[in-house]
């Protein structure tokens, strides 16, 4: 549905488009029309301009256990342009165009006053409803509710997010790259930037080079690390990895009998300043933690393994200084720092055009998931309208 086809009276009123719904796990998206519901009060309703699909969609589309739930929109990473606002909603108004994110930023919290988090107690984890209400603003066209996806659900051309969840941005930078900063590349650039605060001339370690991973390169890159080593078992990824600053490649399957850790101690010459694990295996940020330098070492943990999996690091590794921390969002406050980043771009310090291998149409979105689950690509854009 695009512009000239909505009416001006929409305001207040339910809006009938399409979007691509999961029904059952592992399944087609199913590309429908649905009804989404006006805002209630501290809500925004939103008309998608583009979208990207990020692997955190990809694992919830797989999962068959709680906290999977069907039917739902998935869809986390966008951009838009505000259609309507609730009551008690100051900070965007109709026209804005803005990002959702799944990290919330109420402002009024003791969490978002202090500069030592970017965790937000009053929306403290994305929810399957609205937030302040428990309620689905989704309906199918016979009646039965849709449930949101880590308060975006980003894959329908209008959604509705909470005004905690929204951020203003420039209208002026291209929404094929600003849909990036929505959760993947602000992840990655600020668990190196915010998180670790990697200092010039330091040396980075990063395990997994997909897209997170390529993004805490290219945030390393722009703190001026002096070495970056990936760590992949796909060789492939240190050519492209070498845009984002990658100077160093090790795959764990050429190590010899050698762990990758002792591989990496060795080249450093006794351990990586800071080191991220960008996959979501415990086995993984242990191997990382081993690699960092004793003394000042930092590990940082992006990936997320499955719920209950327990890290056992050595005792006398933490007396001696190194440090093992994660990073939600990069540790970035939404509402402050995607405009720093997007300014970065404008500026041509930040490369976001490297990390975009794939543009298609909304109709196609599940070639989208196809491609991720072959590796074909870092991310792939869908744009909601032909234009």
């Amino acid at each position: 549905m695009d512009d000239e086809k909505l009416p001006s009276e929409s305001r207040g009123k339910p809006i009938r488009c399409r979007a691509a719904v999961s029904r059952k796990p592992g399944e087609p998206l199913v590309i429908e029309e649905i009804m989404v519901a006006p805002p209630m009060p501290h809500e925004v309703r939103i008309r998608i301009i583009c979208t990207s699909l990020c692997h955190s969609d990809l694992s919830f589309w797989k999962m068959k256990d709680f906290p999977a739930i069907f039917p739902r929109i998935l869809g986390h990473e966008a951009i838009g342009v505000v259609e309507s606002v609730g009551e008690d909603v100051n900070e965007v108004t109709e026209g804005d165009t803005v990002i959702p994110t799944f990290m919330s930023e109420c402002g009024e919290c003791a969490d978002c006053k202090s500069t030592r988090s970017n965790l937000c107690a009053k929306f403290p984890r994305p929810s399957n409803f609205m937030p302040r209400y428990g309620t689905s603003r989704f309906t199918d066209l016979s009646g039965e509710v849709l449930y949101h996806f880590l308060s975006v659900s980003s894959f329908t051309e209008y959604t509705v997010v909470d005004i905690a969840h929204i951020t203003k941005i420039d209208p002026a930078i291209p929404p094929s790259r600003a849909c990036l900063l929505s959760c993947g590349v602000s992840t990655g650039v600020g668990a190196a930037w915010r998180t670790a605060k990697v200092e010039k001339g330091s040396t980075v370690a990063i395990f997994g080079l997909g897209s997170i991973g390529l993004a805490v390169a290219e945030g390393a890159r722009l703190c001026g690390a002096a070495r970056i080593i990936g760590v992949d078992v796909n060789r492939d990824k240190f050519e492209i990895g070498k845009k984002f600053g990658l100077t160093d490649f090790v795959d764990p399957a050429n190590c010899e009998n050698n762990s990758v850790s002792e591989v990496i101690k060795e080249m450093t010459g006794g351990g990586a300043d800071y080191c991220f694990e960008c996959v979501g295996l415990t086995s993984l940020v242990q191997e990382a933690y081993a690699c960092c330098q004793k003394g000042w070492g930092k590990t940082i943990v992006l990936g997320v393994d499955n719920p209950g999996s327990q890290v056992t690091v050595p005792s006398l590794d933490i007396i001696c200084g190194k440090t093992l921390t994660g990073s939600l969002f990069g540790g970035l406050k939404p509402k402050s720092d995607i405009a720093v980043l997007i300014n970065r771009y404008k500026d041509k310090e930040l490369q976001l055009d490297e990390f975009v291998t794939h543009e298609i149409r909304f109709e196609e979105i599940n070639k989208a998931f196809d491609l991720l689950i072959e590796g074909n690509c870092l991310r792939c854009v869908i744009y909601m309208t032909n234009e």
